[in-house]
């Protein structure tokens, strides 16, 4: 210890404990300059009288930390990093070595390894446009208002392409809007109304009817021609499937009124395929039997305890389960002309005399 150097601070504690020693210097004046008690002066100066300079030197100075990681450790979680996780995130980072590799660090440790070894930069905080936007507190129900959306994204990376040779896939999700629970998501090959009824009838079996479900306004939802601004009674097929059901839709009318899933589909973007990566998930297949058992881990991670207690979805009806594959079809309503015909798409069609229905 002895050849150790005095720090700035150091000198200036034990110079100012020498005066007092010399009795040039009170030990209340001391301590108003040392920001110290006037006991703890008294302690300084038997100190310093005994054992000269090293008393002012801490004790833990040239001491290896009680909290130092073992070089190896860091040797061994950058060459993991490099070969496997270039491309996480710290925190994810962190997380995976704890999880697959037995190496518990702070989430800060693993940046400050990323930051020198060069595989993570800062990254600034982009400035705030001016645009105001309120947040909208979440609902207080478990099933009140649910968020639904699609995201078309190279989800299983160059692992995957369709017959056109597309790697793009589309990822269907919905996420509760009191608790930030993912509840329910599957991969299609789009959006259109056919891979959204396959959607909705497996989560309406699955949960039962939201009271509501907000989404945006593209065509499977909302029509958006011109002619639909005069005439409010023009609705989708999932539109009136929905109404069928009793179910509320709501259209958001910019990607931030929906900013919970939009931000779930940012943050899935990053981790869901880095996931399925390590998990060699090859296809669309593949991807949907591997979200079976990913949601319920991505959950209890993310999601949050709602205002209050309880589920309001509503359960399906005798009458709805019975006319389930009815309402999710396709349906469009045809005029019969006297002689027992109707057109449908460019063809004619006829109709026998006799009918279960009436006709008129």
């Amino acid at each position: 210890m002895a050849d150790i150097e005095l720090t700035p601070q150091e000198q200036y504690k034990y110079d100012v404990v020498t005066k007092v020693i010399n009795h040039e210097m009170k030990p209340g004046h001391a301590a108003k300059l040392l920001g110290v008690s006037t006991r703890q002066v008294r302690r300084l100066t038997a100190a310093v009288e005994e054992e000269g300079q090293e008393a002012v030197i801490h004790k833990l100075k040239g001491k290896v930390s009680n909290h130092h990681i073992n070089p190896s450790v860091k040797h061994k979680a950058l060459v993991l990093i490099k070969n496997i996780y270039s491309d996480f995130k710290p925190l994810f980072v962190t997380e995976k070595l704890s999880q697959n590799h037995a190496i518990s660090v702070s989430s800060e440790t693993t940046r400050l390894w990323m930051r020198e070894a060069g595989l993570w930069k800062v990254h600034t905080q982009k400035s705030s446009k001016n645009t105001y936007h309120s947040w909208r507190p979440r609902k207080d129900y478990f099933g009140e208002l649910i968020q639904f959306d699609g995201s078309y994204h190279h989800w299983f990376e160059d692992r995957y392409r369709d017959e056109d040779g597309n790697s793009e896939v589309c990822l269907l999700a919905t996420i509760d809007d009191a608790t930030g629970t993912i509840t329910h998501a599957s991969f299609s090959a789009n959006e259109g109304v056919i891979a959204v009824f396959e959607f909705w009838k497996s989560y309406i079996l699955k949960h039962g009817k939201p009271l509501a479900i907000y989404l945006d306004s593209f065509s499977t939802y909302k029509i958006n021609h011109k002619a639909a601004v005069d005439n409010k009674d023009l609705i989708t097929q999932f539109g009136r499937a929905m109404k069928d059901l009793g179910i509320e839709l709501i259209i958001a009318h910019s990607p931030q009124a929906k900013g919970r899933v939009e931000r779930l589909f940012g943050t899935l973007q990053d981790r869901l395929v880095k996931e399925m990566r390590l998990a060699k998930v090859n296809t669309p297949e593949e991807g949907n039997t591997f979200l079976k058992a990913y949601l319920p881990t991505f959950n209890d991670k993310f999601s949050v305890i709602p205002a209050q207690e309880g589920n309001v979805h509503r359960k399906l009806s005798e009458t709805d389960r019975k006319n389930l594959n009815r309402i999710f079809s396709i349906q469009s309503e045809r005029r019969v002309n006297n002689d027992f015909t109707i057109q449908f798409k460019n063809k004619w069609y006829q109709l026998l005399e006799l009918q279960p229905t009436t006709i008129r």
